[in-house]
């Protein structure tokens, strides 16, 4: 009976350790918010009209136009690597008529202001 005790007692340990190492994770994650990628921009006009918010990530501005472009069926079905441009994706692609996705961050960079 002390055998399996002391085997339990251990296990017990292992997890106690575990259990606050994850806390710690969670707390150092949750510090991180607004630095990097996540870090809010007060955006372009023309992004903030399209997006409907005037601050946003760098990520969440790809997803609004993705999200747009899944509503409205832009990407091409021969090549799903390419979006045709529609009038209001135009307004924040410099009238380009059809995007690679490869380009859209790239397209996307001039409307998030140059940090100092």
């Amino acid at each position: 009976m002390a055998a399996i005790s002391r085997v339990f007692g251990g296990f017990r340990t292992l997890m106690a350790k575990a259990a606050t190492a994850e806390a710690v994770t969670v707390a150092g994650a949750a510090g991180k918010e607004g630095k990097g990628v996540f870090k809010v921009f007060t955006v372009s006009q023309p992004l903030a009209s399209f997006a409907g918010e005037t601050q946003l990530t760098r990520g969440t501005a790809v997803k609004k136009v993705w999200e747009y472009v899944k509503l409205h069926n832009l990407q091409n079905p021969a090549n799903k690597r390419e979006i045709h441009c529609d009038a209001k994706l135009k307004t924040i692609f410099d009238g380009k008529d059809k995007v690679g996705i490869t380009e859209i961050m790239k397209l996307l960079s001039p409307h998030f202001p140059k940090s100092v």
